[in-house]
């Protein structure tokens, strides 16, 4: 029986998986209180995505009311970003609408970054679910290769 076959059915063996698990929880657990305080970061985000849209403020709140639903003001907009007013908190639940009508997808990034999630346009999903197809593809090669090395030594033990 060849090395590598010792190795994967040993029960005290760890996996990449459990290594990587420890330290994911490590990582959670040893995040400083504070560490998600991303409040100046996002306003400034949906500030800055404001500046960059070719529409005005009341353009913007215009389609997202249009998208959403629901009355969504220029001086709503104004009051989520303005550092005085610290009681007015952007809603989560209107962030997609603010993103389609900016085309500016930086403050959902800021939301999720903390907890490692990215944010990817449609193509570059796309490109990057293409590329874990492949590299499962080349996984279930490998997972084919060991098979047969198998069944060539069991066949080679029962000649």
């Amino acid at each position: 029986m060849s090395k590598l076959k010792k190795r994967l059915d040993n029960p005290n063996q760890i996996t990449i998986f459990d290594v990587i698990q420890s330290l994911q929880n490590k990582e959670r657990q040893s995040r400083p209180a504070g560490s998600f305080d991303i409040d100046r970061q996002f306003r400034e985000s949906i500030s800055k995505a404001l500046k960059k849209c070719p529409l005005s403020r009341y353009q913007v709140a215009a389609r997202m009311s249009e998208l959403i639903g629901c009355d969504i003001t220029k001086s709503m907009l104004d009051s989520w970003t303005a550092e005085s007013k610290e009681n007015h908190r952007f809603p989560a639940i209107f962030l997609p609408a603010f993103c389609e009508a900016t085309g500016q997808t930086e403050p959902l990034n800021i939301l999720a970054r903390p907890v490692k999630v990215f944010v990817l346009p449609s193509a570059e999903a796309l490109r990057s679910e293409i590329h874990k197809l492949e590299e499962e593809i080349v996984s279930k090669k490998n997972e084919k290769k060991k098979r047969l090395m198998f069944l060539k030594e069991i066949e080679g033990r029962s000649s």
